[in-house]
């Protein structure tokens, strides 16, 4: 059942050369890729962790697909939805998430209270959470009084629900419908996953998406 160059291989001990040889198993070519990347429309009520006992983790989404060197690039909380990455390329997630690099990520909001054009200004300028930390500039674009979306440059803990708290509002829902330059898919249910399409792997790893945001 399995080929190497149109020759038949019986030895499982048999070494191979991604780079220059072509497997065959039941007459279909089997392509060998060292990484893995997936967009997910991450559900509400899911966690983006491995070990988390007693909660619904993003990678049992993953049915067969699921495999232990999985991570998702950085972390959407439970009660926020919306586009997240998984694979297991370390080293350009690393590059991405860096404080020193500022990717731009975009989340759709609705809040529970309108929002003031003074706040809105206040919050797009920064603003100090309670721990000390003030947020980076960021940009607001409102739909009404009370939803729209918001592009920030950074990843704190729970940050934009942080953010509008601080001028007395609080987030009702939460989605991310981007990260550098992928976008959301449409097609995806809150569940559902694909593999990265070949532009979505070459825009995550390229260095336009971490262009500073002014």
């Amino acid at each position: 059942m399995i080929s190497v160059n149109g020759k038949t291989v019986r030895d499982p001990a048999y070494q191979t050369d991604p780079a220059r040889d072509a497997v065959f198993y039941r007459g279909e070519r089997i392509i060998y890729s060292e990484f893995v990347y997936i967009v997910m429309n991450k559900p509400l009520g899911c966690v983006c962790s491995n070990d988390e006992p007693g909660e619904r983790i993003v990678f049992d989404l993953l049915g067969d697909a699921k495999r232990p060197d999985l991570f998702t690039v950085g972390r959407l909380d439970k009660e926020t939805s919306g586009l997240i990455i998984i694979t297991n390329d370390g080293k350009t997630a690393h590059t991405v998430l860096s404080p020193k690099h500022h990717v731009k990520k975009t989340y759709a909001y609705c809040l529970a209270d309108p929002l003031s054009e003074e706040d809105r200004r206040t919050v797009e300028s920064g603003v100090e959470l309670r721990d000390g930390y003030t947020t980076m500039p960021c940009e607001i674009t409102p739909a009404d009084d009370r939803s729209g979306t918001i592009t920030i440059c950074e990843g704190k803990y729970h940050q934009i629900r942080r953010m509008f708290a601080s001028v007395s509002n609080r987030v009702t829902s939460l989605c991310r419908i981007s990260f550098g330059d992928i976008t959301l898919d449409p097609s995806l249910a809150p569940g559902e996953w694909r593999y990265m399409t070949d532009s979505e792997i070459a825009s995550f790893g390229s260095l336009q998406n971490l262009k500073e945001m002014r």
